[in-house]
């Protein structure tokens, strides 16, 4: 028993992480309609340019940590609106997504060029060591993970649900045409959707890079199994991504200690699948009807 509770708390950990790259996949969805391939490299970069910062500035840890954050969200969360989202939503949703997959590509190389090629420890914020919970020895990283991360999701549902702002970012990605009607700044909304997710992806990164280090090659797996979650939980809901986050981290944990190592990605992959057969909108998704 303690050994599964262990299991099941660390997937829940990992889950979470899955669930915050999740969600930016649905935020970027909703407002501009398409999916953004580079999702598990903009998790995988914050860590490493807080090193890079660290390693150039000579700087102490918190310095290179707020340098490091700013030209990330700086980047990819403006920038990456600005210089790739627009241009290219103009030619199509496809030209869009095969833009982010090019991206993807020059990320995850420019890191393992430009930084190292090999893993490197990532400072925690959280002393290390274990607290009991029912009979099982569970990490206080772990613990810290789930929490922060569900802090950091329980806020920005509030933000989404209890602001003006939020409301306004709603409307927007609900129906463009009629938030510019009531005068809501809808290009402000999407730009703000986008700094929303590049915030998510530093959140992510630096919960989950002391444990898994920061590596070019960490973007691979978060991308493909927050793809998976959002799929799952459905992608045109924020609270889907966190349900689907949590089953595909639990999933992959029981896997992996139950199943086979080698094995572990097949399981959430024939759960997607049945899904898609069973209920294509997601467990907490719903049906949109379009014409063409």
């Amino acid at each position: 028993m303690a050994e599964f509770v262990a299991f099941l708390i660390a997937g829940v950990a990992t889950g979470a992480i899955y669930a915050l790259a999740a969600i930016g996949f649905t935020l970027v969805w909703q407002t501009s309609q398409t999916i953004n391939f580079a999702q598990g490299e903009f998790v995988m970069l914050p860590a490493v340019l807080v090193l890079l910062a660290v390693k150039l500035l000579g700087s102490p840890l918190w310095l290179g940590a707020l340098v490091g954050i700013l030209a990330f969200i700086l980047v990819f969360g403006v920038g990456f609106k600005v210089v790739v989202v627009d241009p290219m939503i103009r030619h199509g949703v496809l030209p869009l997504a095969i833009a982010t997959m090019a991206l993807s590509t020059i990320m995850k190389e420019g890191a393992k060029d430009g930084f190292s090629a090999e893993a490197q420890n990532f400072p925690s914020f959280v002393p290390t060591g274990t607290v009991e919970i029912l009979g099982a020895a569970v990490s206080l990283q772990h613990v810290a993970i789930i929490v922060v991360a569900l802090a950091a999701i329980g806020l920005l549902q509030w933000f989404v649900g209890g602001t003006r702002l939020g409301r306004q970012m709603q409307a927007t990605a609900q129906n463009p045409t009629v938030a510019r009607i009531l005068g809501i700044p809808v290009e402000r909304m999407v730009l703000l959707t986008f700094v929303i997710n590049a915030a998510l992806a530093v959140v992510a990164s630096v919960l989950i890079s002391p444990l898994y280090l920061a590596k070019f090659s960490n973007g691979e797996t978060i991308g493909l199994f927050a793809f998976i979650a959002a799929i799952v939980g459905g992608f045109n809901q924020v609270r889907g991504a966190l349900v689907g986050g949590l089953l595909i981290g639990v999933v992959d944990s029981l896997a992996a200690a139950y199943v086979s190592t080698q094995y572990r990605l097949a399981v959430p992959l024939i759960l997607l699948v049945a899904l898609i057969l069973l209920k294509p909108e997601g467990l907490m998704g719903r049906k949109e009807e379009r014409r063409i």
